[in-house]
């Protein structure tokens, strides 16, 4: 038996928007991973949808779970702090290993890679 009945119809409200939020943000990523063309098109697209989609069903785990049981809790802001920290990080390394296996095959589509200025090849 659940004790949502308890939660104040203002705070259901903004669970369902938050809920819904995050779930169609969620949708919009899954939908640009199978629509966009390129690698490198289709990396950002889950990338962003899904971190914001994951804060918004966070928001709403925290807000529901604070007020039915009158603490505080923590548990999503290091779900958050994870997700935060480690989808940006993952999407680099995705992004210049793709980069450098292009660059080594000879793929027309990517840019060259920048000269320093003293004219040595950076690798970045």
């Amino acid at each position: 038996m659940t004790h949502a009945a308890e939660l104040p119809a203002w705070a259901a409200l903004a669970v369902t928007v938050l809920l819904l939020l995050g779930a169609g943000l969620a949708l919009t990523g899954a939908v640009g991973l199978l629509r966009l063309q390129s690698f490198y098109e289709r990396v950002h697209a889950p990338t962003l949808g899904t971190t914001l989609g994951i804060g918004c069903v966070l928001l709403a785990s925290m807000l529901f779970f604070s007020l039915l049981q009158t603490r505080f809790i923590l548990h999503e802001i290091l779900i958050a702090v994870l997700v935060m920290v480690t989808t940006p990080v993952t999407l680099m390394l995705l992004a210049r290993a793709s980069l450098y296996r292009d660059r080594i095959e000879g793929n027309e589509a990517v840019p060259p890679p920048r000269r320093s200025q003293t004219g040595e090849n950076s690798n970045g």
